[in-house]
Formats: C-alpha cells, sequence, structure tokens
C-alpha cells in the first residue's frame, strides 16, 4: 500500500481516535444489534440482525453492494463501513448496543473498523475481531499496544481466540463482561454476532 494514497483515510482515523468515548457506567441493554460482512467476487453481503438479551431474533437486515475497496491492513473500514451502513440504514427498529465483526481501538491508529461505525452511529459500540491486529497479549488476557491496553483475548477449549475491544461509548471491562454473557455454550461468537455471520455467508438468500 502506498500510504499517500490514503492519507485522508489515516488521518480520519486519527481524528475520530481522539473522538472515541470509553463510559464505564451500567448500560441499559435490551436489544443487540451485531454486523457481519462477507464476499464473492466483487460483491459484499451485509448482514445485521438485532436480538433481545434473551437471543429472541426481533430483525434480520440483508444488503448487498459492490466492494470499493480492496483490503488494505489498517484500512478495513475503507471496505466494509459501505455495506454495514446501508444494512442499518434499512433497520426498522433501533437497538441499544451495536457488535461489529472487527476491531475498535485495538488498532495501530486506535480506530478499526468498530470504532469508526461506532462515532459514525452515534452508538455503545464494541468490537469482537476473528484474529489479531496488533499488540501482547499479557497473561491476564489483556492485550497492549503502544504502552496501553486496548483489547482483551477471549479464550476458549477447542475455539479460535476472540479480541474484544472498545468500539465507542463503551469501557473495555464492560464490553468484555457484555461479550462473554452473549456467548451461548459451548459456541464461540457472542449469539447475534454468529447468526449475523451466518447470515452474511448465506449470500444464496440475498435479492
Amino acid at each position: 500500500m502506498k500510504e499517500s494514497t490514503y492519507s485522508w483515510a489515516i488521518e480520519l482515523q486519527k481524528k475520530i481516535a481522539a473522538k472515541i468515548t470509553y463510559n464505564d457506567k451500567p448500560i441499559k441493554i435490551e436489544k443487540i444489534c451485531a454486523v457481519d460482512v462477507s464476499y464473492k467476487s466483487n460483491v459484499a453481503y451485509c448482514s445485521a440482525v438485532i436480538m433481545n438479551k434473551t437471543f429472541d431474533l426481533i430483525e434480520t437486515i440483508n444488503f448487498k453492494s459492490i466492494v470499493k475497496y480492496p483490503y488494505i491492513p489498517g484500512l478495513f473500514f475503507l471496505r466494509e463501513s459501505g455495506p454495514i451502513f446501508g444494512a442499518l440504514e434499512k433497520a426498522k427498529g433501533d437497538y441499544d448496543l451495536l457488535i461489529v465483526d472487527g476491531h475498535g481501538t485495538l488498532h495501530p491508529r486506535k480506530c478499526g473498523l468498530a470504532s469508526y461505525v461506532g462515532y459514525s452511529v452515534n452508538k455503545p459500540t464494541i468490537g469482537v475481531a476473528k484474529s489479531s491486529l496488533c499488540g501482547s497479549v499479557r497473561e491476564d488476557q489483556y492485550i497492549e499496544y503502544d504502552h496501553k491496553v486496548l483489547g482483551y483475548r477471549i479464550k476458549k477449549k477447542g475455539k479460535q481466540d476472540l479480541y474484544v475491544s472498545v468500539g465507542h461509548k463503551i469501557s473495555l471491562r464492560l464490553a468484555v463482561e457484555v461479550v462473554q454473557k452473549l456467548i451461548k455454550g459451548e459456541e464461540r461468537l457472542p449469539e447475534p454476532l454468529r447468526i449475523a455471520d451466518l447470515n452474511s455467508k448465506a449470500h444464496f438468500n440475498f435479492g
């Protein structure tokens, strides 16, 4: 990647990173929305699901769009935010918390996809990523980067690790607590995100 080509995007990340808030007060969570995007050729398929805290499905939204940006490490928001916004704009109901398949502040510029989306929609948002991007994992599973604690690794026997970080308007402590409560039994992903992940891959059902 020629960094100069996307210097505007890097500067945008830095500006948003400075505006991310970390609310450690209890949040009333009745409805949770999760979003995930899958790809086939140059088409992105985004699924957003809204569930209540007992995992009853309230709404499912599917959105298909043409991919506008290639995959660029550190600038994932360019590729994925468009489909996500498209799906969220179609939602008929509201939600109290958003879970994004991607990193939040656990990012070299402290503004990954989840922070960009969370700040843009102005909702408490958690980033739940399926792979590591940066940082060192401590013995207590918290992840440090640039001398700051920015994330947490969830380890589960027989499952690949998950990486939780703040998207916006929530503390890391609360984010980890919420994600752990939303993981059913032996599943790897929090339930709303698990369903969004499955739906996004079932692209043959999309119009």
